[in-house]
């Protein structure tokens, strides 16, 4: 036997329809390829193998005792391999499959109901993971592999990844009605320095954006409440403890019609809602698709 031997698929598939039909011709049309073409894959294996598999008679095939010895292993690598490539067409074609993003708590309440109810109804076979994570946590979890890919806001998301945009959204004064900005036509930074505010604590999310637009515009904010979720701050400013500032789309998605939200002017502070991967890190076509179905819900 050549030990640098190792048979192909097409000479197994060849060797295990000889073995069942015993007839070249026979194999042949069930493998709907010419009998020279089954002919020269048997002898090929015979020379790799170093061994007789077949004893040629006036009309058929005989299985020498070699040919018996390998005919489990044969069909069970068969299978195995028919086995997988049934797996990867469902993969590609989306009859099965798995896709895991990491998102922060609060963009997860306000970006991902509606795609993953659509996307449930789309393809019911394939399971989204959502794992939950702090801002601090996301980039980890992304060039950690833990997740196919992220949804963010990344500030400095640096060369290892790459972001593709899903929306654009802008910082905001959120307040109630009876606030004295809720009627200002526009309510610019320097109009904050009056009003105590409530905000997320130093480190999380926008914080650091809006620390940094405040001292760039000259503005010494009065902050009075700091929490770890924009929906804390939602309630405290509907229940009369102030005003928040956050992103203008978590505020809209709240939906709550004692509130008035004012986009902070001057400056105008936008920030990126991105995709976010790994550089080099190819998607499955689940995740490509979850990521369609995302953008088309916004």
């Amino acid at each position: 036997m050549n030990a640098n031997f190792s048979p192909t698929l097409r000479q197994l598939r060849a060797f295990l329809a000889v073995y069942q039909m015993r007839q070249l011709s026979a194999a042949a049309q069930k493998l709907f390829v010419t009998q020279s073409a089954v002919s020269m894959l048997i002898r090929q294996l015979e020379e790799g193998l170093g061994t007789r598999l077949f004893d040629r008679t006036t009309r058929s095939l005989k299985p020498t005792a070699a040919a018996e010895e390998m005919l489990s292993t044969v069909e069970r690598v068969l299978r195995d391999v028919d086995s997988l490539s049934a797996d990867f067409r469902d993969i590609s074609t989306l009859e099965r499959g798995r896709v895991t993003l990491a998102i922060t708590p609060t963009l997860a309440a306000l970006l991902l109901p509606d795609a993953m109810r659509v996307f449930a109804e789309q393809h019911p076979k394939v399971r989204v993971l959502v794992n939950d994570c702090a801002p601090d946590q996301f980039i980890s979890r992304i060039l950690g592999e833990h997740v196919d890919f992220g949804i963010g806001t990344p500030e400095r998301p640096g060369a290892e990844v790459e972001t593709q945009r899903l929306m654009r959204d802008h910082l905001a004064l959120v307040c109630r009605s009876d606030h004295p900005l809720a009627n200002a036509r526009v309510v610019r930074w320097s109009d904050l320095g009056r009003h105590p505010v409530i905000t997320v604590r130093p480190g999380y999310g926008v914080r650091p954006l809006i620390d940094g637009t405040a001292a760039d515009a000259g503005v010494a904010l009065d902050v009075v409440n700091e929490v770890s979720f924009l929906s804390t701050a939602l309630w405290m400013t509907a229940s009369g403890m102030g005003p928040s500032i956050m992103p203008s789309a978590f505020a809209r998605a709240a939906n709550d019609p004692s509130l008035v939200i004012k986009v902070l002017s001057a400056p105008r502070v936008a920030r990126d809602v991105s995709v976010v991967t790994k550089r080099g890190h190819s998607l499955s076509a689940a995740a490509r698709s979850f990521i369609d179905v995302l953008k088309q819900s916004l």
